[in-house]
């Protein structure tokens, strides 16, 4: 597999959808993750992040034009111990209470489908990122129908331990624009992780579609302490 620059793999996609990135800090002490999400209607443009506790959750800009809740209204970013679950849904949740109850991140997932936007069927895509005793590792998801057929759920997980220094994984919900919009095909694309989290953060977001850009949330976690740094930045700000 050849190595993408984040950089061109965003500015080259009018619309990725939804998108997980995580990895690790080039002098190889930092976990990173980071979500995005677009919008292409004036339902799903109409959100912000907005911290929840130790995560996030996504939030109706304008409470008056919210017009279904169902798929855009969710956690993204829960935290279980020395766990942290992103995903593009509320299976947010389903993983969180799957691994409370010591199922394993596939396990938890089994069972979830992809979204029912038919004809879209928009995949679900989750990642989990474990850290304990200065060691770290990660996995990604993606549930998708069966090359655009619902009468099927394809399921992937990709596991990466001892991950290497200054690389990572993006997985995101769409191959490109289009209608309807073709599902993210291949393994997770493999890219660098440069720079530090207020780099990092600016590069992703001036990257990302002017138009269909909503919402973005990066955390650095040192491996050794568990600290956190966070960056959100909203599109919709009052």
């Amino acid at each position: 597999m050849k190595k993408d620059n984040i950089a061109n793999l965003l500015c080259g996609n009018p619309y990725p959808g939804r998108g997980i990135i995580i990895g690790k800090t080039a002098d190889g002490r930092q976990a990173v993750t980071a979500y995005f999400i677009m919008g292409r209607s004036v339902n799903s443009r109409n959100r912000v992040f907005v911290e929840e506790g130790a995560g996030i959750r996504t939030e109706a800009f304008d409470p008056s034009k919210l017009t279904d809740p169902s798929l855009i209204i969710y956690a993204p970013i829960r935290v279980l111990g020395n766990k942290t679950i992103v995903t593009n849904g509320d299976q947010t949740d389903t993983v969180y209470e799957g691994m409370d109850k010591q199922l394993t991140f596939e396990q938890s997932l089994r069972s979830r489908e992809f979204e029912p936007d038919g004809p879209n069927y928009t995949p679900r895509i989750s990642g989990v990122l474990h850290i304990e005793n200065g060691q770290f590792n990660y996995a990604m998801s993606i549930l998708k129908s069966n090359n655009g057929n619902p009468a099927a759920c394809n399921r992937y997980t990709f596991a990466y331990s001892d991950p290497v220094a200054g690389e990572g994984h993006f997985i995101h919900t769409y191959m490109s624009d289009g209608d309807p919009l073709p599902s993210f095909e291949g393994e997770p694309e493999w890219i660098d992780i440069e720079g530090n989290i207020d780099e990092f953060t600016d590069m992703l977001w001036n990257n990302l579609n002017e138009d269909n850009k909503v919402s973005l949330f990066v955390r650095y976690i040192d491996i050794a302490t568990g600290k956190t740094e966070t960056r959100i930045v909203n599109k919709n700000v009052k």
